[in-house]
């Protein structure tokens, strides 16, 4: 095994273990230096192999540099430092922890050199993001986490299960680019898609993540869905089948995040639109294409993360979720408001930010393929995140009609942490050379001429516009919307009721039976076997022939039937 450096990943997840004995100002020092020092360790993993080891026949290469690797292993270290910043007045000693468990095993999965690492992270980040769900500590937290785990389970049977075949099939565990042709690829992808929330099972996600704490959504939010780009970019891009399942995932995203009441369900919502937006990209599968889906991995944890930010703040200082509870809360919150209008921008690839730099990279690459229908439906998917992340979310939490709430603004460190990641979308859309310079392939690409940002603002004005007119319309209810979660949230749970529960008293009453006729024929066996009884008794030579006979006789009926 060769030890050029440290892994990055690993110490992250050996300093989560640690962190539990730490106490009050080392221990906040430790949850921002600690992530910081992960950043500076991924920058010094060198291009190409830096470990390997023998496992059985076959040779792993646990830690492995590229630059792909290096620009996601990069954001997921900041999102490490800026949601561990977040989180630093979280009263559960488990969930910072838990969390940098669950980035150093993104980080590991960006490092990995072979897909037997990929696998042993991929299992280890559905371990910690379970533990992020479980540390809200409500009994709502603890059903959305099982749901949570069994789907990533399953996930995680199938990628295990393509893996192995592809071990066996080729001899070879490098994770390289892949080719659907064989059922082990397609299990592998099944996999991926599983964790990236791509249809049939995209209702995960806004399941799950709104149900953690007000801190745990913005780590949530960060790891397992971009992850599920990387590997998709490393292992299948091209693959036609990744534009259409992306573009379902955009205006899935789009529709239920119109009819969401709830705040931290429209932005899971908004996970699954840009995932999907990302995903066209890696499908159209150009250097173009491929960079603009990395570009916007990396500035979408940082906008996301933002704008969950500015709900966490709201549903911690008003106890408040739902936008039919909220409004007017710039009055005496301007501070998160406005971070909250940043992200929104940012989402909506509003020019001089960073989501103009990256989105307009991945419709110019729809137009340079000659995919003029993918171009549109990617143009009106952009306007309708406008509408549903960016008009909704901050107009309904904190510009419709006063609610009467005043709280006062979150923590210092919330605060701080919004604020930081405000800079960063900013200041990537400002100056997108240092991104650009990441990215796998050599750019030649110009954000800001006069047609990219003349059609862009045309076509958010015209987003605004259908919002406020369509505003009436938008009504706001006390309810959830499902889909296919409809089947493991309503159908499962009445067919135990109606069919389990009965089948589980009828099996009950079955067994108790069974165990009753065995305890009386043991019961009786004894008797007769007791000094006086039956068979303790003298037979006559008669009566033993006349049985023996009997059971010959019943032996040659039963050989003969």
């Amino acid at each position: 095994m060769t030890e050029a450096v440290l892994h990055p990943g690993l110490v992250l997840i050996v300093g989560a273990l640690l962190l539990p004995l730490l106490r009050g100002a080392l221990r906040s020092v430790a949850i921002v230096a600690l992530p910081l020092l992960v950043l500076a360790l991924v920058w010094q993993v060198p291009d190409g192999s830096a470990w390997q080891l023998r496992f059985l026949d076959y040779t792993l290469t646990p830690l492995q540099g590229d630059k792909l690797s290096r620009l996601f292993a990069t954001i997921f270290a900041l999102m490490a430092a800026g949601g561990g910043l977040f989180a630093m007045t979280q009263k559960s000693r488990v969930e910072v922890p838990a969390a940098f468990v669950y980035a150093g095993s993104a980080i590991g999965v960006a490092l990995a050199g072979d897909l037997v690492t990929v696998f042993v992270f991929w299992e280890l980040m559905a371990v910690g993001s379970t533990l992020v769900l479980w540390s809200q500590g409500t009994e709502a937290a603890y059903r959305v986490a099982r749901r949570y785990l069994m789907i990533h389970l399953l996930g995680g049977v199938l990628l295990f299960a393509g893996v192995t075949g592809h071990i066996v099939d080729t001899g070879d565990v490098a994770f390289t680019r892949m080719a659907l042709e064989s059922s082990a690829h397609w299990l592998i992808l099944i996999g991926f898609l599983v964790n990236a929330a791509a249809p049939p099972l995209s209702a995960w996600l806004a399941d799950a993540y709104p149900e953690a704490s007000w801190s745990g959504t913005v780590f949530l939010s960060a790891f397992t869905t971009k992850t599920a780009v990387y590997v998709l970019l490393r292992g299948f891009p091209g693959n036609e089948l990744l534009i259409w399942l992306g573009l379902f995932m955009a205006f899935y995203g789009i529709v239920y995040g119109l009819l969401e009441n709830d705040i931290r369900r429209i932005l899971a919502y908004t996970i699954v639109n840009q995932g999907g937006l990302m995903m066209v990209g890696v499908g159209i599968g150009t250097e173009m294409a491929l960079n603009g889906a990395a570009a916007q991995a990396f500035v979408g944890v940082i906008y996301v993360a933002l704008l969950l930010m500015s709900a966490g703040s709201v549903m911690l200082m008003t106890g408040k979720r739902k936008c039919s509870e909220l409004g007017g809360l710039f009055r005496t919150m301007p501070l998160t408001a406005s971070c909250g209008i940043v992200g929104a921008m940012a989402i909506s690839a509003f020019p001089l930010t960073s989501g103009f730099i990256s989105k307009s990279m991945v419709s110019q690459a729809a137009l340079d393929g000659h995919h003029l229908w993918i171009w549109l439906l990617l143009t009106t998917a952009s306007a309708g995140v406008l509408l549903h992340a960016g008009f909704k979310f901050v107009w309904f939490v904190f510009f419709q009609k006063d609610s009467g709430l005043r709280p006062a603004e979150p923590p210092r460190s919330m605060r701080w942490a919004m604020v930081f990641f405000s800079f960063l979308c900013i200041a990537l859309g400002v100056w997108p050379e240092p991104l650009y310079a990441l990215l796998p392939f050599a750019v030649n690409y110009v954000p800001y001429t006069a047609a990219h940002v003349v059609t862009q603002l045309q076509l958010l004005l015209f987003s605004g516009l259908a919002f406020f007119v369509l505003l009436p319309y938008l009504k706001r209810s006390l309810t959830i919307t499902l889909d296919v979660d409809w089947v493991w949230r309503t159908l499962l749970p009445a067919l135990l009721r109606y069919v389990g529960l009965p089948l589980a008293k009828a099996w009950n009453l079955m067994v108790r039976a069974a165990y009753v006729l065995i305890t009386e024929s043991l019961a009786l066996v004894l008797y007769q076997h007791r000094q006086d009884g039956r068979f303790a008794r003298t037979w006559s030579t008669r009566s033993m022939a006349l049985w023996v006979l009997v059971l010959l006789l019943g032996f040659l009926v039963l050989y003969y039937v």
